[in-house]
């Protein structure tokens, strides 16, 4: 049987003959370790149709998963994952699963002048894998890549606030860059958003909206070259915001205006160390009838891989 899937790759399947689930597995794994991704997905696969309610049959949904995934196969790798949830919700390599799934998302982003679907969703989905494995690597990783996630939804909403601005829409400029400052005020697009409120509320004459926000602009950024644009842009109408420069922690970009006390810090969020995992055993070759683990805490093969997938790897490869 052949069809059509991922980027317009045939993917084709084993013609059925029934074999061992140690060879079947043991095969798909060499496969794999020979960058054969679909090669390794048919096997694999032959594991759950011949095997189905075996232990083989469970490991072998994620390593199709991760061969997807390393074959680029996207849809396809989130869709193994998703039947490895629903099958497995419970078992612990659902974090890996969640983790996988969400990287999957993470890595169709695309710039900010295009469609941001996979953005939102690669959010969500880094998000639950915080939530709910918070104290493990995955989810380390899942936080470094929500701040990279947050700034590129921060872009987004920059790139359509300057073309609003462009167009002479104040108002719906001023929604965007309210929308960053108050839903991403920790991106690298604060700064400038802060900027483009001072200036949107200049062409409005709204002075003291103009004012406050050059405040917090000065007081958060006094460094900044968009502080020194707004400042000058403030004083050429007549406006002169005092502001004291200070050195200080990371706060929130509103501690300016919502506290008159300003030696006040707001101490930034602490992160729960992640429990390490440890990868001890390289991927089995073919050997004669290993015997299926019954728990889950299968050694991992070697990291490597992937340019975000953080060099954790998928459980289970070999059969030991």
């Amino acid at each position: 049987m052949a069809g059509c899937a991922g980027k317009g790759k045939p993917k084709t399947h084993l013609a059925y003959e029934e074999r061992p689930v140690e060879l079947l597995y043991s095969t798909g794994a060499d496969r794999m370790d020979k960058h054969m991704w679909s090669q390794a997905v048919d096997y694999f696969g032959e594991v759950e149709r011949q095997h189905p309610y075996s232990e083989w049959s469970r490991r072998a949904i994620l390593m199709q998963a991760f061969a997807h995934y390393q074959d680029n196969q996207y849809d396809e790798a989130i869709g193994d994952a998703d039947r490895f949830l629903s099958l497995y919700p419970g078992n612990p390599a659902a974090a890996y699963a969640h983790y996988l799934k969400a990287i999957c998302y993470f890595e169709q982003i695309v710039d900010v002048g295009r469609d941001q679907a996979a953005t939102g969703q690669a959010l969500d989905n880094l998000r639950e894998v915080t939530t709910r494995y918070p104290h493990t690597e995955y989810a380390l990783d899942a936080r470094l890549k929500i701040d990279m996630v947050n700034d590129q939804l921060a872009g987004k909403e920059m790139n359509i606030g300057r073309w609003y601005l462009r167009n002479g829409d104040t108002l719906a400029a001023i929604g965007r860059f309210k929308t960053v400052v108050e839903r991403y005020q920790t991106t690298s697009d604060t700064p400038e958003a802060l900027y483009r409120l001072v200036e949107a509320y200049l062409t409005l004459g709204l002075l003291e909206e103009a004012k406050k926000n050059g405040a917090v602009l000065g007081y958060n950024y006094p460094g900044d070259a968009w502080y020194q644009d707004a400042y000058n842009l403030l004083t050429s109408k007549g406006l002169r915001p005092a502001i004291q420069p200070v050195e200080r922690s990371k706060r929130s970009v509103f501690h300016a205006v919502l506290t008159k006390d300003k030696s006040t810090t707001v101490a930034p969020p602490t992160l729960t160390p992640a429990q390490a995992i440890s990868p001890t055993t390289a991927a089995a070759k073919p050997a004669a009838k290993p015997a299926p683990a019954d728990d889950d805490d299968a050694p991992l093969p070697p990291r490597k891989q992937k340019k975000h997938i953080l060099g954790i790897p998928v459980p289970f490869t070999g059969g030991q």
